[in-house]
C-alpha cells in the first residue's frame, strides 16, 4: 500500500488538468454518447503507457531521437484540426443538450478520434511513460506503484465520463455548449502551440 497509494495519487493529479482526452470524455459524457467505450479506451490506453513506463520503456524517446519529433508535430497538427472543429461548433452553436438536433457520431468514428487524441499526444507519453515511469524507480514495489497509477487513471476517466451527466442541467442551455466548445478549442490550440515552442 505504501507504493500503491502514491501511484494512484500521482496519476490522478497528472490528469486532472483539462486536456485533449479530458475534454473529449467530458463532452461525450454530457451527451451520454458511447461513454463506457470511451472511458475504457482512455483507461486501458493510460494503463498500457503506465506499464510501459514502469517497465522501463521511457528510454525509447532517448534511443530513437526522431520519435519525439514525429509525435510532437503529428500531435500538434491533430490538435489544431480538432480545435478547429470545436471552434466551428462554438461559432454555429447548438440547441442545447436536450434538443437531440446533433446526430450521434458512430462508435467507430468516436473511438478513432479518441485514439488519435490519446496516442498522438506527446503530453500523454511525458506524463505516463516518462514521468510516472521515472518516479516509479524511487519505490521498492514498482509493480504496486504502477498498479496504483493505472487504477487512478481508470477511476478518473470513469468519474469524469459518468459524472458529467450531473452537469446536464447547465448544458441544457445552448450558450453553455458554445462556451464549452470554445474552451475546448482554445485548450487544444494552446496545447498544440506548446508542442511547437
Amino acid at each position: 500500500m505504501s507504493s500503491f497509494l502514491p501511484g494512484f495519487v500521482l496519476s490522478v493529479s497528472l490528469i486532472l488538468a483539462i486536456g485533449a482526452q479530458n475534454a473529449f470524455v467530458l463532452k461525450h459524457g454530457l451527451r451520454r454518447e458511447h461513454v463506457l467505450a470511451i472511458v475504457l479506451v482512455c483507461g486501458i490506453s493510460d494503463a498500457i503507457l503506465i506499464v510501459a513506463g514502469v517497465a522501463g520503456f521511457g528510454a525509447l524517446a532517448h534511443a530513437v531521437p526522431c520519435f519525439e519529433t514525429v509525435m510532437r508535430y503529428g500531435g500538434a497538427a491533430f490538435l489544431f484540426w480538432y480545435g478547429a472543429q470545436n471552434a466551428l461548433s462554438a461559432w454555429r452553436g447548438s440547441d442545447g443538450l436536450d434538443s437531440g438536433s446533433q446526430p450521434i457520431a458512430s462508435l467507430k468514428k468516436t473511438l478513432l478520434t479518441l485514439l488519435a487524441l490519446t496516442w498522438l499526444n506527446p503530453h500523454v507519453y511525458l506524463d505516463t511513460v516518462v514521468l510516472i515511469g521515472s518516479i516509479s524507480a524511487q519505490y521498492d514495489d514498482r509493480l504496486a506503484f504502477g498498479a496504483g497509477a493505472a487504477l487512478g487513471s481508470i477511476t478518473f476517466f470513469f468519474a469524469l465520463g459518468y459524472g458529467a451527466r450531473l452537469l446536464g442541467p447547465i448544458f441544457a442551455r445552448p450558450s453553455a455548449w458554445r462556451i464549452l466548445d470554445a474552451v475546448i478549442a482554445l485548450t487544444m490550440w494552446a496545447i498544440a502551440i506548446s508542442l511547437l515552442i
